[in-house]
């Protein structure tokens, strides 16, 4: 728990209170990000290098398993033509999928955001990695005593919450538990916590075919 500045602490020192649970978040939401990607290269090395900045359970339950994560596995589940599909366009039937990548792809220029990725602009990885930077931008302005900067930030943040990654978070977690998919659907349901469950203000609460089971009604839908 984040100590609680007093009048008594040093101005410094409190300002550094109040801005850790931001860099906190950024650390988790990065680590959410990276842990979406396919394992690769120096995947493992930032994976460890994240670690000392997690203290959540189950993000550290999912960093143990990813220990043991293989490219192959995670293309089988989760990569091209794979039954779990971890783009955001992929869960929302009605919706322009140009118009979503052109809404992202303006957020990102606005806000300076160059991810180096192979995935889309909408993918899970990428999203949840936009989100540690503008949690990190965010912090920036508090330190900076520009709150309007701050709460702009704040509120695009929330909007890729609630507009992408909600809306495939749930569906996701409930088809890798199914798969038993060790770190990934750990990794899931630590999305799950964070965004919520999938808003019906989107899209009416829609899922594709086969992601959650023909006897479960919506209501009924939960992760882990």
């Amino acid at each position: 728990m984040t100590p609680t500045p007093t009048s008594a602490t040093p101005p410094a020192k409190a300002r550094f209170l109040e801005l850790k649970p931001l860099v906190r978040e950024a650390a988790e939401w990065r680590l959410l990000g990276l842990l979406l990607e396919r394992p690769y290269g120096a995947w493992w090395r930032e994976i460890r290098a994240l670690a000392p900045e997690i203290f959540e359970p189950g993000l550290r339950a999912a960093i143990a398993g990813a220990a043991r994560a293989s490219e192959s596995a995670y293309l089988a589940v989760v990569g091209p033509g794979a039954s779990v599909n971890l783009r955001s366009t992929a869960h929302r039937r009605s919706s322009d999928p140009g118009h979503l990548f052109a809404e992202l792809r303006d957020m990102f220029a606005a806000f300076g955001f160059d991810p180096r990725r192979e995935e889309s602009v909408d993918h899970a990885s990428v999203l949840c990695g936009f989100v540690a930077y503008l949690r990190l931008k965010e912090a920036a302005s508090r330190a900076g005593d520009d709150p309007e900067a701050a709460d702009l930030t704040a509120r695009v943040a929330a909007t890729v919450i609630h507009d992408h990654l909600a809306m495939l978070a749930e569906p996701v977690c409930q088809s890798l538990f199914e798969r038993e998919a060790g770190y990934l659907a750990l990794t899931a349901q630590a999305l799950v916590e964070r965004t919520g469950r999938r808003p019906s203000d989107v899209e009416g609460g829609w899922a594709p075919d086969g992601l959650i089971p023909a006897d479960l009604t919506e209501d009924e839908v939960t992760c882990g």
